[in-house]
């Protein structure tokens, strides 16, 4: 059984920064078994469980052992700690001279050479490994056993159409819930594959598109943190009553941030900043909005209330309390070689503070120093907020015993 009230996990894109997010639930798993004792074996945290890119991998993850909670948050922390990024990508010289070189050629070169050669690649980078991994780390045939045994209520994984350049949200449920349809913006409910999942995680220009049916249509599919502009939506429309949302960025930057000049702008730097906006603004934006609905809400009257279809929804936001760019620059060198010469052409190299385009290769850097740094943080950072977390579950209200029910099974007593 999934705790109530109805919680939902809702975890946001980032490409290699969303080994944060493992380390935030590694140390709520950890704070919960100190709060429950061996309670916390009998309930799963999360009934709604909802994903954008690697955030939706790592959620479809949880989801389907989520009759395991803790077990499934260690299983995800031993593939973050170990990682490397032959392991989503092909990082070998030919695997990059195959997809990044010549994707590059037609940058500098022109088309006109590619198009003598018959070159066309699709992405800077071929994930094909990242298939295989999918398969391994996460048994989408339990998903249905999770509803049944009511141990999950909804998961939701996003992508966005280049087909129709509409943004899409597929979902799978417990019990039937009726679409949802928003300006450019549509809700599908089926059986999720990992073809979802690579769809969600297909990184603008990095990774490239994939297919999916719609509507008995082929559509090509990208990263769904593209044209996102409402990422606590799915949530929301699911049935969740409160939100823990986990960040791959810091929510905004302190006032005054001091920048030296560093000339015109490389190619590395542009992208970062795009793709910083793609995966990171609107979360925030979409967080900021929906504590201004919760405002105005607080401020109705009954009567007001009564004759509204909105109902405020509890948050707890958890993000970097540190700039995610900085790390990667001390990380650049754990990059490898061929990938390194690869982004050195869009001007990506140097090492700690002469480090160049950082931002950019922080959603590539799916190599431990940089994965095991970025879970430390979220550990440290989700402990530091201790008595917040307690509070938002209820966990600190909660008594440490049980009572027998009729069947043998103990239940959890509420004060």
């Amino acid at each position: 059984m999934f705790e109530t009230p109805l919680t939902a996990l809702v975890l946001s894109g980032g490409g290699a920064r969303a080994a944060y997010q493992v380390g935030v639930l590694r140390a709520i798993a950890r704070l919960r078994r100190e709060a429950l004792g061996p309670l916390a074996r009998l309930r799963n945290p999360f009934g709604v469980i909802s994903g954008t890119s690697a955030g939706a991998i790592n959620a479809a993850a949880l989801a389907c052992q989520a009759d395991r909670f803790e077990a499934s948050v260690e299983v995800l922390a031993r593939v973050w700690q170990g990682f490397s990024a032959d392991q989503v990508y092909r990082a070998d010289s030919l695997g990059v001279i195959r997809s990044g070189a010549q994707w590059l050629t037609m940058l500098s070169v022109g088309w006109v050479i590619a198009r003598w050669r018959r070159a066309r690649p699709r992405s800077l980078l071929d994930n094909e490994p990242l298939a295989e991994l999918l398969q391994r780390l996460i048994p989408l045939e339990r998903l249905q056993m999770m509803f049944q045994q009511q141990q999950l209520h909804a998961l939701a994984v996003s992508a966005s159409s280049y087909t129709t350049g509409e943004h899409y949200t597929f979902y799978d449920a417990a019990v039937p819930v009726e679409p949802w349809q928003r300006t450019q913006r549509v809700a599908a409910p089926t059986r999720l594959t990992q073809a979802h999942l690579l769809a969600s995680s297909a990184i603008p220009f990095v990774f490239p598109a994939a297919t999916l049916t719609v509507d008995a249509q082929p559509h090509w599919f990208g990263d769904g943190s593209m044209r996102q502009t409402a990422p606590l939506s799915p949530a929301i429309h699911l049935g969740a009553q409160r939100l823990l949302i986990i960040g791959a960025g810091r929510m905004q930057e302190p006032v005054g941030r001091a920048v030296a000049p560093d000339g015109y702008p490389s190619l590395a730097q542009i992208a970062g900043h795009a793709l910083a906006s793609i995966f990171l603004d609107a979360l925030a934006v979409d967080v900021e909005r929906l504590r201004r609905i919760n405002r105005t809400l607080a401020l109705l009257p009954d009567a007001a209330l009564a004759d509204t279809t909105l109902r405020p929804i509890e948050t707890l936001v958890i993000s970097p309390t540190q700039r995610v760019d900085d790390i990667a620059s001390r990380h650049l060198g754990a990059l490898p070689k061929p990938v390194r010469t690869l982004l050195r052409g869009v001007g990506v190299g140097g090492q700690g503070t002469d480090a160049r385009g950082a931002a950019l290769a922080s959603y590539l850097l799916f190599e431990a120093p940089f994965t095991r740094e970025l879970m430390a943080l979220g550990e440290a950072d989700t402990v530091a907020r201790r008595d917040e977390v307690l509070r938002f579950f209820g966990w600190d209200r909660m008594a440490p015993g049980r009572r027998e029910r009729a069947g043998g099974e103990p239940d959890i007593v509420l004060p």
